[in-house]
């Protein structure tokens, strides 16, 4: 009976952290995780839109009552959260359909493109939160 050689098995180790931190992605990398990212806080913000706006159309006392809660520092942020996710996720997913579309899709395109949905997104979510926060 022959015998066999017991192969020695791969050895895989665990990544530290600090090779994931240090690992940089293309802008469009981030952009694609930025929109998936967005999606979810949209998702687990729904609840939360939802009650708003079921106060905001009950009756003219519960609506007061929701400009009285929204005056607050904490829920403005609340606010911006939601319209950062809003805003962030429409961008990137016009940014896609553009993709679709086989516009923006050669190595040289791409950071371009990501770069400017990426300051359109920014742009637009800093005018939210100005007018959030009663600035415009």
């Amino acid at each position: 009976m022959p015998e066999t050689i017991a192969k020695k098995r791969p050895e895989f180790r665990n990544i530290h952290i600090t090779q994931i931190l240090g690992y940089r992605l293309p802008l469009a990398g981030v952009m694609s995780i930025l929109h998936r990212v967005s999606g979810a806080v949209m998702f687990l913000l729904l609840p939360l839109i939802v009650w708003l706006l079921d106060k905001s159309l009950t009756s003219e006392l519960s609506y007061a009552e929701l400009l009285g809660f929204v005056d607050s520092v904490p829920a403005k942020l609340l606010l911006c959260a939601i319209a950062w996710a809003f805003i962030h996720h429409f961008w990137g997913g016009i940014r896609h359909l553009v993709n679709d579309v086989h516009i923006g899709i050669s190595r040289e395109a791409s950071p371009k493109m990501a770069s400017i949905f990426m300051v359109l997104s920014l742009l637009t979510s800093l005018l939210a939160f100005l007018a959030i926060f009663g600035v415009i």
